[in-house]
């Protein structure tokens, strides 16, 4: 395969994450610096069957590593799930001469590309670009130090309302399968509690470590909720249960959503994109195929896409542990 990569295409899929930009960008330069050919492939698998193909030289992505988002886009794309629609992709890229192409985004856009390859065994590399940090085989994915540092601006702000007010918020981010982001935020921020998917809490012990917040002296308290949190059916009904429980409480809700995706990626994520680059690229012509470039102990590794993709990545156990003794 090494010798005949000449021709490399690069996409973006699933959900957007800040620093997909910078990974477009290196494995655009990375081509260029390797005299090799690099295609971009706008809005995704969608794309790829449309034929939405554009060729991209090291100028082409000039002033980008800055921005958030994906300048490539992104789209949903039910006909990539049939074997119809993928074999009109795989025609697309044989069309344009494309030898293997490059797929930044989560698991079911590993998903996609392996089924692909299983099918056609076209060349593919993952770069995990997801701001829920779920992917095994990688200890940061891109776009999750950018998320958690956007959550825990946020929260500071929060907490100066709720100072002045002595309120209670509920502060939602996103994780509906995992708590990375509240986890990790909420220790940031310094929350009074954190509840995440992993781990179910039930009411009664939230309204007991509200109750020992009061009583304790604290005026106002910042609860982090994960969007998958398993304690209430959704964070409005846990603020009506504690506001009929403990009436003491003003209790507000403040759900952030998207903006957990947006602005500028952080240094972080800028140097993970970039390095992830130019390892998938150099890996494609090492002959490797079928892998996702993650990074352990500040080291780049390859994990097959298949062993990516089977679960999510476990909250870190001691995380945990220093959460529940900083909110005592």
């Amino acid at each position: 395969m090494a010798n005949k990569i000449n021709k490399i295409a690069v996409l973006t899929s699933g959900g957007d994450s800040p620093g997909m930009n910078a990974a477009i960008r290196s494995v655009v330069r990375t081509c260029a610096f390797m005299k090799m050919e690099c295609v971009a492939i706008y809005r995704g698998y969608q794309g790829m069957i449309d034929g939405d193909f554009k060729p991209m030289n090291a100028r082409s992505v000039n002033n980008i590593i800055n921005k958030g988002g994906t300048i490539l886009k992104s789209a949903r794309c039910e006909e990539f799930r049939t074997p119809e629609g993928r074999k009109k992709a795989h025609d697309q890229l044989l069309k344009e001469g494309i030898d293997a192409f490059v797929v930044i985004g989560g698991n079911g856009s590993f998903a996609g590309a392996l089924k692909l390859n299983e099918e056609f065994n076209f060349p593919v590399m993952g770069i995990p670009g997801t701001i829920d940090n779920d992917i095994l085989g990688t200890s940061y994915t891109i776009g999750f130090d950018t998320a958690i540092n956007t959550v825990v601006e946020v929260i500071d702000k929060i907490r100066d309302t709720a100072s002045s007010h002595n309120r209670l918020f509920f502060v939602e981010v996103m994780g509906r399968d995992v708590g990375h982001i509240a986890l990790n935020a909420g220790v940031g921020a310094g929350a009074e509690e954190i509840l995440i998917p992993e781990q179910n809490l039930g009411l009664e012990r939230l309204l007991d470590s509200l109750k020992r917040s009061k009583k304790s002296g604290k005026s106002s308290s910042i609860v982090i909720v994960a969007e998958g949190d398993k304690t209430g059916k959704n964070v409005f009904q846990l603020k009506d249960y504690v506001e009929e429980h403990l009436p003491i409480y003003d209790v507000r809700v403040s759900v952030l959503g998207h903006m957990q995706r947006g602005g500028n990626p952080t240094c972080f994520d800028r140097v993970l994109a970039s390095r992830m680059g130019v390892k998938a690229v150099e890996a494609l012509m090492e002959d490797k195929t079928n892998y996702m470039v993650g990074i352990r102990d500040n080291k780049l590794i390859l994990t097959p896409i298949s062993e990516a993709i089977k679960a999510h990545t476990p909250v870190d156990e001691e995380l945990i542990r220093v959460s529940d003794i900083m909110t005592t």
